[in-house]
């Protein structure tokens, strides 16, 4: 397999950690579904971190993992599972345990995002490998709401 410019495909390039590499993933994503967000009774950066995105201008397709009498959050109904998302999601953000990520990733890998992006304190470098070999592009440990601050410099 190659990549775009046509040299061969090294899936260690899909696991991005350059704040310039994170900056481009943040231009280019627009419907971003999320694995394990919390509705706004609960609070936590699982749900702060989504409204932000919300309101910064990113389509966000709620996927709680908990709550099951929860119909909607952040007026927009929830899926239980990427399977049932449609259209595709260009990013998907999870919001759970680093025990629990692989439970999500035959959903990811079916669904095929160009992103996979885990919350910070998210690590599991075994199913970071297995996305960036189907081709997907991973960012773990990073703070969505952090880096769209950051891209937005100091503020007067």
């Amino acid at each position: 397999m190659e990549n775009l410019t046509g040299a061969p495909f090294r899936w260690r390039d899909q696991l991005l950690e350059t704040t310039a590499e994170i900056v481009r993933v943040l231009g280019r994503v627009r419907r971003v579904a999320v694995i394990g967000i919390k509705p706004e009774v609960v609070g936590g950066p699982a749900f702060s971190v989504p409204e932000r995105m919300q309101q910064v201008g990113y389509e966000i397709v709620p996927i709680p993992v908990y709550y099951p009498d929860i119909t909607d959050i952040l007026g927009v109904p929830i899926h239980r599972s990427l399977s049932t998302v449609s259209p595709a999601v260009d990013m998907v953000v999870l919001f759970r345990r680093p025990n629990d990520v692989p439970l999500h990733l035959d959903d990811i890998l079916a669904h095929r995002p160009s992103v996979v992006w885990m919350q910070l304190g998210i690590r599991h470098d075994g199913v970071a490998q297995q996305l960036a070999e189907a081709g997907i592009a991973v960012i773990q440990d990073r703070c969505v709401k952090v880096e769209l601050e950051r891209m937005r410099g100091p503020r007067l």
